[in-house]
């Protein structure tokens, strides 16, 4: 593999501690599709795999088996395929096979192992089997699984209640790219975008690799936007569903929510999603609702003050769901709005009313998905935290007023944040000024905290000072969430 690995230092060294240990290793990496999971085990591994297959997408038992024989045959340079008759049997051979191997770690991938797991296919028992009674009882085993659907892997190896229970001796959640790590991606493939360009790239499809490899460096960013998501035959035009159904067997619960909640920028509660999408207020519609949050599509706003250690908080009333996969917020906005398939439509949306309403959500959502690099501009990043969110309810003056970020710290400080993107310093006047005092009257007198309130700016390039400025105590720009 010539292409160098870029960011993901600490995920590397985490991975290559498990390959050299002295036991055998039952290893676990998940993350939603496309984020990079298999290019970084074949890093750490030097691509130097005993056995390596991938599971077939939407594919029988038989055709999951016909495959396994096949990636052992190319192994073991076996003369004949012998497919095994169930999972039992398959393990039972890759383990005779390893048997023969002399002394040293024996590296065994398995990528998509969701997909392998097909209706009644014993393929969990199987797996089971060969970990409790063969893999674990040596020390040489290097067993690591990695699948795109988050919830399957939680599901069925986290919180495995059977055979599997505390099997894993290491997971590992790939996450996107910051912002920092971003950078890092295009400098080493020679692109000359500036910050802003770079940041504005990330609220059109996150931090996600694969997306960002298909940028041409030749192109400016909007050339490049509108050939992968607008031209004929986009690469990205119907990633959406492809995305969303890889992830889940049945993907239209999941889609009614992120539908919902790409309509609410400032998110929604529970019953609110329960009355958008009609969808039953049980058991399935939490279920949803977890596995949205566990492959980082959405996530929950603790509500101020509300904080329970006990508390299901997907069920609490003041909880707010909201949206926070940028490539789904961008596709709601853009491709599907596309109308009439114009092939230069993010062109010509650009600074359009549709263009500023999308960028103010989507502004917001990269502070959110920064919290990290914001506490460490602030000087707190040894503080604990709760981040959290407001909405008043009772105020005359404020009626609806909400806010966003709250920062609630545990010496008695709390950041209140304000969020504004802007292509220019942000200017303060009077009436907003005003908006802000009664916004943060109202969170006093609502809440009644007794903790004092920093009002905190975060916007593309700084306030500009001016007889309103005043009211704002600390600020963040957008170089301080490229921080590493």
């Amino acid at each position: 593999m010539g292409q160098e690995l870029i960011g993901r230092a600490t995920e590397l060294a985490a991975l290559k501690r498990c390959f050299d240990s002295d036991r055998s290793e039952f290893i676990a990496v998940y993350g939603r599709r496309r984020v990079g999971k298999t290019f970084l085990i074949r890093k750490a591994a030097e691509d130097k795999f005993t056995f390596f297959i991938t599971g077939v997408y939407q594919a029988t038992k038989s055709e999951q088996l016909t495959n396994f024989a096949i990636a052992l045959q190319k192994c073991s340079q076996a003369e004949r395929l012998s497919i095994p008759r169930n999972w039992i049997l398959a393990f039972y051979d890759l383990a005779r096979y390893i048997e023969q191997l002399p002394q040293g770690r024996k590296l065994i991938f398995i990528d998509e192992l969701p997909w392998m797991d097909t209706a009644k296919s014993g393929f969990i028992a199987a797996l089971e089997n060969f970990w409790n009674s063969w893999a674990v009882l040596r020390n040489d085993i290097k067993l690591i699984v990695c699948g795109s659907a988050t919830s399957w892997m939680i599901s069925n190896l986290i919180r495995n209640k059977g055979g599997l229970h505390n099997r894993l001796t290491y997971h590992l959640v790939l996450n996107p790219f910051t912002l920092g790590e971003c950078e890092e991606f295009f400098k080493t493939l020679g692109f000359a975008y500036t910050r802003k360009q770079i940041a504005e790239c990330y609220m059109a499809m996150g931090g996600i690799p694969y997306y960002m490899s298909m940028l041409d460096r030749s192109k400016s960013l909007a050339q490049n936007i509108d050939r992968l998501f607008f031209e004929d035959n986009a690469p990205l035009r119907e990633e959406f569903n492809d995305l969303y159904r890889a992830l889940f067997k049945n993907a239209s619960p999941h889609i009614a929510v992120v539908t919902a909640l790409a309509t609410k920028g400032k998110g929604m509660t529970r019953q609110e999603l329960l009355d958008t999408t009609k969808l039953t207020n049980n058991g399935a519609f939490s279920t949803v609702l977890e596995e949205l949050e566990h492959c980082g599509f959405i996530r929950l706003y603790q509500p101020f003050g509300s904080a329970r250690l006990n508390d299901d908080k997907r069920l609490r009333n003041d909880t707010l769901f909201q949206l926070q996969d940028f490539y789904t917020l961008f596709y709601f906005h853009f491709v599907r709005g596309n109308r009439y398939g114009d092939e230069h439509f993010w062109s010509a949306s650009l600074n359009s009313p549709l263009h500023h309403t999308w960028i103010g959500l989507s502004f917001e959502m990269l502070c959110l998905s920064h919290l990290k690099q914001i506490k460490q501009a602030l000087g707190i990043s040894g503080v604990q935290t709760l981040a959290c969110s407001w909405r008043s309810t009772k105020s005359t003056t404020e009626k609806g007023a909400q806010i966003d970020l709250l920062i609630d710290r545990k010496d008695d400080t709390i950041n209140v944040c304000e969020m504004k993107y802007s292509k220019d310093t942000f200017e303060i006047d009077k009436e907003y000024e005003e908006k802000l005092q009664n916004k943060l009257n109202a969170f006093v007198r609502e809440t009644a905290t007794k903790k004092s309130l920093l009002l905190t700016m975060i916007t593309t390039y700084g306030v500009k000072p001016n007889a309103h400025s005043g009211i704002v105590q600390s600020e963040i720009v957008l170089d301080d969430l490229f921080r590493c």
